[in-house]
C-alpha cells in the first residue's frame, strides 16, 4: 500500500462504489509499485487507476484501451503523466517483456478469449513481474443486483443493457474464485493471492451507481460525484450527494467485520506472477 495515505484518501473522496474502492486498494497492494517500475494499465478506460498511481508513485505509466473515445477522455484525465495507446488485449502493442507490473482490472469478463488475453499479458510482462487482476464475482450478493439474481433463479438470461443491466452489464461471463485461479494458472502464471470484497451493500447498488448515477455524472448533472473531481469534493452536510456517500460508506463499513468473510461478494481480486 502507498505511504501517502492522505493523498489516497483525498483521491477517494468522491468514490461512491465500494467495489471500485476495493479494486483500487487491492491493485495498489498487489503491485507494490517501485520508482523504477514500468506499469501498464491494460484496458485503462477513463484512466482512473493511472490517475491515482500517477499521483502516488514516480513510476513510468502506460495505458491501452480499444475504445478510442474513452482513451481520449483518459488523456484529458491523466494529462502527460501516462503514455496512452489504442490497443486490444488480444494484441498488446508492445514488445515482449516490456512491463514490470500490469493492472488488469474488470477486463477478462469482456473478452471472448480470456485465456488468450492472459497469454498476451504474460508475453509483455517481464520475468518475475506481477499482474493484479480483478473480475466480478459469479456469486454476487442478492442486494447488489436483485433483478439479475431473480432472473437467474428463474432460469432466465441476465439483463446486460440499460438501467437493469446490473453486474452483468456488457459482460460475457462472471467468475468464481476457483475458476479464476484455474484460468490464470492455465495461462502460465503463479497465483500468489486471491481475495473477495463487498458483501454488504445498498439494495440495487449496481443499478443506482451505474444505471442512474454514472449517466448523470457524465452529463454533468452530478459533477460533484465524479471520482476525478476529488479536488472539489463537497463535505457540506446540506449536500445530498454527501448524504448518499455517507450512507454507502456506513453500509460498506460492515464489510470490515469477520461476519462478511466467506459470503457472496461483488469483487474477486487476484495477484499473479510470471
Amino acid at each position: 500500500m502507498p505511504d501517502d495515505h492522505d493523498t489516497l484518501s483525498r483521491m477517494l473522496a468522491n468514490e461512491a462504489d465500494p467495489g471500485n474502492r476495493c479494486r483500487l486498494l487491492a491493485v495498489l497492494e498487489y503491485l507494490d509499485i517501485q520508482p523504477a517500475d514500468v506499469v501498464l494499465d491494460c484496458g485503462c478506460g477513463l484512466g482512473w487507476f493511472l490517475k491515482v498511481i500517477g499521483e502516488l508513485y514516480p513510476a513510468r505509466l502506460v495505458g491501452i484501451d480499444a475504445d478510442l473515445s474513452r482513451l481520449e477522455r483518459a488523456a484529458a484525465n491523466v494529462g502527460r503523466r501516462a503514455g496512452l495507446a489504442i490497443g486490444s488485449i488480444a494484441s498488446v502493442p508492445f514488445p515482449s517483456q516490456t512491463f514490470d507490473k500490469i493492472v488488469l482490472s474488470e477486463v477478462l469478463e469482456h473478452l471472448k478469449d480470456d485465456r488468450g488475453g492472459l497469454l498476451e499479458v504474460r508475453r509483455v510482462l517481464k520475468p518475475g513481474g506481477v499482474v493484479a487482476i480483478t473480475v466480478p464475482n459469479r456469486d454476487y450478493p442478492f442486494l447488489w443486483d436483485p433483478v439479475n439474481r431473480c432472473r437467474e433463479r428463474m432460469g432466465l438470461p441476465p439483463v446486460r443493457r440499460g438501467l437493469f443491466g446490473g453486474i452483468w452489464t456488457d459482460h460475457l461471463r462472471l467468475y468464481r474464485p476457483d475458476e479464476l485461479v484455474e484460468l490464470v494458472r492455465g495461462a502460465g502464471f503463479d497465483v500468489e493471492d486471491t481475495r473477495t470484497y463487498v458483501h454488504y451493500c445498498l439494495p440495487f447498488a449496481h443499478n443506482l451507481i451505474y444505471g442512474v448515477g454514472k449517466p448523470l455524472v457524465e452529463s454533468g448533472v452530478l459533477a460533484g460525484a465524479d471520482r476525478f473531481a476529488y479536488a472539489s469534493a463537497s463535505r457540506s452536510a446540506l449536500n445530498p450527494i454527501v448524504w448518499a456517500r455517507g450512507l454507502i460508506n456506513a453500509i460498506d463499513s460492515l464489510n470490515d467485520s469477520p461476519e462478511s468473510s466467506g459470503r457472496s461478494t461483488v469483487v474477486i481480486a487476484l495477484k499473479a506472477r510470471k
